[in-house]
């Protein structure tokens, strides 16, 4: 099943090109559940499932093509990010010193996981909004996970029994010398969609194929097989460090291809069994010209 939130935060399922609002069958199954840390509708995807499933659902509220995609996930308590997971982003990482600053580049064993704010979190439809205009935001294609269940301590064979299912995610970076958590946190900086595929429909995700454009352009295009520390290791390893609960977000790592975008500018991303979902980039409310410490803020 696809499930996604569109237009006015309406819970949709998509089917044949076509969006069916089943917004109340969410409702039904959340209400009927007890209260808990997360999302609340990625904890009860199993009876929202049970209710579309049985349910005639009647005319499509919009085309797919159509639609205002937002965030499948509300409420993560987490998103959680493998930096430097693909041998050949280490390689142009280690080459190009817009990306790192000249620090050395520590391989995932080394550097850990990091976290991102989950005020970054927005789906497709709301796009990426650029917050500085002396810093280079580069765009940064990943898989990702989300979880289903309160779970620690999992084991890589058990891995993939807790995850809710599958969405494009983009990781954007803001590039400087500061903490990841700090530069990739900025609202919208933590894009996903275009909806959340269940595992039934994405079996191996170990083997996923994605692209990612740039203006009609392929600046990014891999598959998780080439992943260093792969799903089912990404899983275990987080939950060992923190208590994953429903809705939490895990973003597994970018391929080569990195690189800057700015408003004006709009990404076109693809992923095997998944699909795809277009992003527009624009320049933030408050388009800060400065983005240093001393600065921008007042004493």
């Amino acid at each position: 099943m696809k499930l996604c939130r569109f237009g006015d935060h309406r819970y949709g399922v998509v089917r044949d090109g076509n969006v069916f609002d089943v917004t109340e069958h969410v409702a039904k199954a959340v209400v009927a559940a007890p209260l808990q840390r997360g999302d609340a509708a990625i904890a009860n995807l199993a009876a929202i499932v049970r209710l579309v499933e049985g349910a005639t659902l009647g005319a499509p509220a919009a085309n797919a093509k159509d639609a205002t995609f937002l965030s499948p996930v509300i409420n993560p308590t987490k998103i959680v990010a493998a930096p430097v997971n693909y041998e050949a982003h280490i390689a142009e990482a280690e080459e190009d010193p817009a990306i790192t600053f000249n620090h050395a580049v520590a391989r995932i064993d080394k550097a850990g996981l990091f976290l991102k704010a989950s005020s970054s979190l927005v789906g497709p439809g709301e796009g990426v909004a650029v917050h500085f205009s002396d810093r280079r935001s580069d765009h940064e294609i990943e898989l990702g996970l989300v979880i289903g269940k309160t779970c620690s301590d999992v084991t890589e064979a058990d891995a993939l029994d807790v995850v809710a299912g599958y969405a494009i995610a983009l990781d954007m970076s803001v590039r400087g010398t500061e903490d990841r958590s700090f530069r990739k946190s900025l609202d919208s900086y933590s894009v996903l969609g275009p909806w959340l595929v269940t595992p039934d429909e994405l079996t191996d995700p170990d083997n996923v194929d994605f692209t990612l454009k740039v203006n009609g352009a392929v600046k990014q295009q891999s598959n998780t097989r080439h992943l260093i520390f792969k799903v089912r290791k990404l899983i275990a390893w987080a939950s060992r460090w923190y208590t994953l609960y429903p809705g939490d977000v895990i973003m597994t790592g970018t391929p080569e291809g990195v690189g800057p975008v700015g408003p004006g500018d709009v990404m076109d991303c693809e992923m095997q069994y998944i699909g795809s979902m277009r992003v527009a980039v624009r320049a933030a409310s408050v388009y800060a010209a400065n983005s240093r410490a001393s600065e921008a803020v007042p004493e």
